[in-house]
């Protein structure tokens, strides 16, 4: 404790050791005492989705001093570039917190998932001065600490640090009761290497044995002897019926008295649970009335190890039970966790139909993503037809356009053998809308799906607002703009009273698009207004589709000469646009041809010819985009008749920008390029470009002016 208080001004403690020795402990004990307050984060494998992680981080933080509120926006914004907008809007906040705190994060062993792993590592950049990260993980850690050790940036606590000396442990085992020579207490302490688990669960034992069996049986901190060491001199020595009760709860995260009496099918778990945490046995209280607790990993893991050499048939019914209350008591995503744990096949694919739509909205993309592939790799997808264009739906609209065309070849092949959760009574409207959104065959036959879906679709479900602004943007393309403005009208009413935005926001915008044809601009900053109140009202701010009304309003601003703040829109749809690619190939080059008509009315030709060049890529995947085309010719013939200019800001290419936030992390070239699964040496090549166009010569110089211009 002296030493972590001591090494103040090192912006990270990284406490790494077995289970049970003591690192949780050894950091609740420092905040304890701390004049710093500890901002406190435990990490469970649930937590392996970078949004889920970063947005505990900020809460944590935010109870030690308020964050700003475009930080949580940016956490609850589907599709939000982590990289980009999330992890530096957080680190931001760290570095502007009013006075020294210490963001503590527990069982970091816990988190696997990549994208987490680099936003810590990324937020240890962010420390101010005074500040700390300090983690604490089973085994060796797992951020690149080399860089920090060299320049005695970190601070690194083992178990050699945290063996317990004989002193300690007369204390610790006085503490439960149990008083012994100091002969006895050395050959303890001897026996057990000074691990405190091992100590403690001497304890336990002399408490049920009597002192005088302390030590009689030798055990380490190695798994196979504490496991050997729990049956034989604890567990064996319990109660039948308590020691089935730890068994059998073994398999629970969180335990309550209603949850474990279902599990059991028994009564009285409530109690039970108050006196083995009365006992201290391993138990942890999780709220401050006492009516949920949570076993000490360590021990819940020794549990669960006896439990599948004991009764291993029962685990899955224990898992069904578990996964069935949930349920019924409102707690769908716990109930899904213990269904994939169970193996219980129907109950995660219903689950999943119910949650991955929802998850997704709140920006939780990993999560809905790991859903549907356990879905798919357990062969729920082949007669639950609508996980597989769930899956297409959210690939796509993700900008992931190689994996929505995978979740739609297996759609293809898939059964629906019930109704769909959200009333359609079948899974082709659901199929149909997405075949509109990927207007793979034509505007005729985009507007052939829309009408199907519309026809077809629960007025309730949750896509149906989406399906009507797909029957309004085939009727714009195909040049009937009248026809197109009403239903246009119709979808931005069904979508506000579904509470569905991003088709409001879509409706709205392409609304003015129709107005700025006629000419009525003021008509058009009305509606793309509306749009973007829509988007601050959701938190859609860096949402990829959200570029499209940001060039349309930035086009309304240069058309009034107001190029100033014209700029901001410009730059916010220059970023989010690398988002949209051909998996919604309709708002790709939408987006990209309104926003080159901003820039040559800017004078920017150098702009207006990088995003015309996307939008020929885009064509030659789908050529067929109706009015799209025009717009195109007519841009190109614009700019044609403008001189060319050095390469600017404006100029930088989508795959360019895709590599921009990545030169704030800690990532070294490969490594950017096994993120972005590319090479190091065209990672290098992107890097030099954004050098030149932002005239710059360095990674940090190129994030500052990048953040200048607002493109991170």
């Amino acid at each position: 404790m002296d030493a972590v208080e001591a090494a103040h001004d090192v912006p990270l403690v990284a406490v790494s050791a077995g289970p049970g020795w003591g690192k949780t402990t050894l950091l609740a004990q420092c905040a304890g005492s701390s004049p710093r307050p500890f901002a406190w984060v435990s990490v469970d494998t649930r937590d392996n989705d970078p949004i889920v992680f970063l947005t505990y981080v900020a809460v944590a933080l935010d109870r030690v001093s308020p964050l700003a509120p475009a930080v949580f926006a940016a956490l609850a914004t589907p599709g939000a570039s982590v990289e980009a907008t999330v992890v530096p809007r957080l680190g931001a906040a760290f570095a502007e917190v009013g006075r020294p705190v210490v963001l503590a994060v527990d069982d970091v062993h816990l988190i696997t998932e990549p994208g987490c792993l680099d936003a810590l590592a990324s937020l240890v950049r962010h420390v101010p001065v005074g500040s700390q990260i300090a983690l604490s993980a089973r085994g060796k850690h797992v951020l690149p600490l080399g860089a920090l050790r060299a320049q005695g940036l970190s601070l690194e606590v083992g178990p050699d640090d945290l063996r317990m000396d004989e002193a300690e442990a007369r204390e610790l085992l006085a503490a439960a009761g149990i008083e012994l020579a100091d002969e006895r207490i050395a050959e303890l302490v001897e026996r057990t290497e000074g691990w405190s688990a091992g100590l403690y669960l001497a304890a336990l034992s002399m408490r049920v044995r009597g002192a005088a069996s302390a030590g009689d049986e030798l055990f380490s901190g190695a798994d196979r002897g504490v496991y050997d060491y729990l049956r034989s001199e604890l567990l064996a020595q319990l109660a039948p019926d308590t020691r089935r009760f730890l068994t059998r709860t073994s398999i629970l995260e969180r335990l309550t008295g209603p949850l474990c009496d279902a599990v059991l099918e028994a009564t009285g778990s409530a109690a039970t649970l108050e006196s083995l945490a009365q006992s201290n046995m391993f138990l942890v209280p999780l709220d401050a009335n006492r009516e949920s607790y949570r076993y000490h990993h360590l021990f819940q893991e020794m549990l669960g190890s006896e439990l599948r050499q004991a009764e291993p048939d029962l685990i899955p019914t224990l898992l069904s039970r578990a996964s069935e209350w949930c349920e019924r008591n409102a707690q769908p995503e716990e109930a899904l966790g213990y269904a994939h744990e169970a193996g219980d096949v129907d109950r995660a694919a219903r689950l999943t139909e119910s949650l991955a739509y929802s998850v997704y909205q709140s920006g939780r993309v990993v999560t809905a993503d790991r859903w549907l592939r356990w879905a798919a790799d357990h062969g729920a997808v082949e007669r639950n037809g609508g996980l597989a264009v769930l899956g297409a739906l959210l690939s796509a609209i993700h900008g992931r356009p190689a994996l929505a065309d995978d979740w739609a070849e297996e759609a293809e092949r898939t059964t629906q053998e019930r109704a769909l959760l959200d009333g359609s009574a079948s899974v082709d409207s659901w199929w149909a809308v997405f075949r509109a959104l990927r207007c793979a065959d034509g505007i005729e036959q985009m507007r052939s799906d829309a009408e199907l879906a519309t026809a077809t679709l629960s007025p309730s479900g949750l896509l149906y607002p989406t399906a009507i602004l797909m029957l309004g943007v085939s009727r714009l393309l195909a040049g009937d703009s009248d026809a197109a403005d009403d239903t246009l009208a119709d979808a931005t009413e069904s979508a506000l009273a579904h509470a569905s935005p991003e088709p409001a926001m879509t409706a709205l915008t392409e609304r003015a698009l129709i107005a700025i044809g006629r000419g009525a601009w003021v008509e058009a900053e009305e509606l793309v207004e509306r749009a973007l109140e829509v988007v601050r009202r959701a938190h859609l701010d860096d949402y990829p589709a959200v570029a499209l009304p940001c060039a349309v309003m930035a086009r309304v601003r240069l058309n009034r000469g107001e190029g100033e703040r014209a700029q901001p829109l410009l730059a916010r749809a220059q970023r989010l646009r690398t988002g949209l690619t051909y998996g919604i190939p309709w708002v790709a080059a939408q987006a990209r041809v309104q926003l080159a008509r901003a820039y040559l009315t800017a004078a920017d030709p150098g702009g207006a010819r990088t995003v015309l060049r996307e939008v020929d890529a885009l064509l030659r995947r789908q050529p067929s985009l109706g009015t799209i085309v025009a717009e195109l010719q007519e841009a190109r013939q614009q700019l044609d008749s403008m001189r060319s200019q050095a390469p600017g800001a404006s100029t930088l290419s989508t795959a360019e920008l895709r590599v921009l936030p990545y030169l704030s992390t800690h990532l070294s070239f490969p490594e950017i390029g096994e993120r972005l699964f590319i090479s190091r040496h065209t990672v290098k090549s992107h890097a030099m470009a954004i050098y030149r166009k932002l005239s710059v010569s360095s990674r940090g110089e190129a994030v500052e002016r990048a953040r200048e211009l607002g493109l991170v």
